[in-house]
């Protein structure tokens, strides 16, 4: 089989292969900057963009991607000379492969190189929408205090060095204030990342930067700038080599950066855009009045699962998130967590069939041809936590529910923090944190309370004499028995 090098010039070509765009790409317009390509984005709001486009009505809405940070260098790099074109290859739970090539990345940016650049497309009259998958470390937030970072020191160098900035705040402030000065009209800031009111928190944490560094910007802000909460999900692992072997194998398609993910996709989005929108529901998206029961429902059961079997998955030495289910006790574990502790906390998700979402999950979880990898899920595990899990240890502590599971869980993170598996093998941890909580982690083997006093991921939870009694005990437990074990008399309540 002839391999055919994938580009704009190459897409014909491909087309007896692979479904590739029916759209001439020079005709369309940018109406969309998105900062943070990578697989997520990719596999889920640019290939929503795809479909859109197939329509010539909609041929204002293209994406222009945003490489902001110097990391992000070689997938830019990719890209480009891909003409920003990827494939995208959706694997059934029967292993079912099913490709076609996306084209609604029509520009690519690399922030480090060209500020300026980004900062006035961000400023483009014809760009109505800013979307951001940048993690949930990206937004700033001091969990401690709720509040906006101003110690940060990327930060503080944006505050010094405005026409050549480093986080998205400092490129967010000077295009919102180049539209003002430029009467470009107003814009909708879109998060799409998985954070409880990322549209609130985005809006939030951007407000408290440019009251510290223009706060004159503000008042505009307020009346030409909306910040809609959404609800992403698809469950989309890090592209492996094995990916562009067999895609190269199989179809013959030289892509230095396929795009793998599930079958499953949703997205849910507060119908609130300044500025106007394309046609999304055309192509299954929801667009609702209030998004934040269904944002609960999939960070609580969905993101919490993920970090759930990760984190019990990597201390029993599991490399992928399927191979972790597969162990009965983390699949009963996590049962037991989403039907007793997280679901009590659910309320007003009209239309949905919750048994059916979490039995679905564990389906998704468990796909082999998915290939999930453990330390990927782990990875900024400071950042989810607090997003995922502690929302329904505070919800139920309230409620005065259980917590028993949750406990378990943080008690497992605080030893996987260490480094060490039960296997006695290396844990390659990645966080921004990982200096922080490995010194916390070492002092918490003398005194496991220690770990959950960090204020930086945990807030006051160590004040909660009922947490604290929970997630010491858990903390003993492990050491003592092991992780399996545990998960063993958890799920039968006859801890020995």
């Amino acid at each position: 089989m002839k391999h055919i090098t994938l580009s704009n010039s190459s897409l014909k070509e491909l087309a007896d292969r692979v479904a590739v765009p029916n759209y001439n790409r020079e005709n369309i317009k940018t109406g969309i900057v998105h900062v943070g390509v990578g697989g997520f984005h990719r596999a889920h709001q640019a290939m929503y963009l795809d479909q859109l486009l197939h329509d010539k009505a909609n041929a204002n809405w293209g994406i222009c991607g945003v490489a902001l940070l110097s990391f992000d260098q070689k997938i830019y790099d990719t890209l480009k000379a891909q003409d920003g074109l990827y494939t995208l290859v959706v694997k059934e739970l029967d292993g079912t492969l099913t490709k076609r090539v996306i084209g609604s990345i029509t520009e690519y940016l690399f922030a480090p190189d060209s500020p300026k650049a980004v900062i006035q497309k961000m400023a483009n009259p014809d760009v109505k929408i800013i979307t951001l998958t940048i993690t949930e470390g990206g937004y700033n937030l001091n969990e401690a205090t709720g509040e906006f970072n101003l110690e940060n020191p990327q930060i503080i160098h944006d505050s010094k060095n405005a026409t050549t900035p480093k986080t998205i705040f400092g490129y967010l402030t000077q295009a919102l204030k180049l539209r003002k000065e430029n009467n470009s009209g107003a814009v909708t800031l879109l998060s799409c990342d998985n954070i409880e009111g990322n549209g609130a928190v985005a809006k939030k944490m951007l407000s408290a930067y440019v009251r510290f560094v223009e706060p004159d910007l503000l008042p505009w802000i307020e009346a030409n700038v909306s910040f809609p909460n959404s609800m992403v999900d698809r469950i989309t692992p890090a592209t492996v080599a094995s990916d562009i072997a067999e895609l190269k194998n199989v179809s013959g398609i030289e892509d230095q950066w396929p795009v793998v993910c599930e079958s499953f996709q949703q997205w849910v989005v507060e119908d609130n855009f300044i500025a106007g929108r394309p046609n999304l529901e055309s192509v299954g998206v929801q667009f609702v009045t209030d998004v934040e029961p269904f944002e609960k429902m999939k960070l609580g059961l969905l993101n919490a699962g993920h970090s759930v079997i990760g984190i019990l998955g990597s201390l029993l030495g599991y490399n992928t998130i399927d191979e972790a289910i597969s162990h009965p006790e983390i699949g009963t574990f996590l049962a037991n967590y989403l039907d007793n502790e997280v679901t009590p906390t659910l309320h007003d998700l009209e239309g949905v069939d919750l048994p059916k979402y979490k039995k679905t999950l564990i389906a998704r979880f468990s796909n082999i041809y998915i290939k999930d990898q453990v330390d990927r899920i782990c990875s900024e595990t400071s950042a989810k936590i607090p997003k995922f899990i502690l929302p329904t240890v505070q919800a139920q502590l309230k409620l005065n529910g259980t917590i028993t599971n949750a406990a378990f869980i943080i008690a497992a993170w605080a030893i996987y923090c260490l480094g060490v598996n039960e296997k006695n093998e290396k844990i390659n941890i990645k966080d921004a944190l990982s200096d922080t909580l490995f010194a916390k982690a070492i002092l918490a083997t003398d005194n496991p309370k220690i770990f959950i006093e960090n204020e930086e991921v945990f807030g006051k939870l160590s004040q909660s004499a009922v947490f604290s009694e929970a997630y010491s005990k858990a903390y003993q437990d492990i050491t003592t028995f092991g992780i399996e074990k545990c998960l063993i008399a958890l799920n039968s309540k006859l801890l020995k």
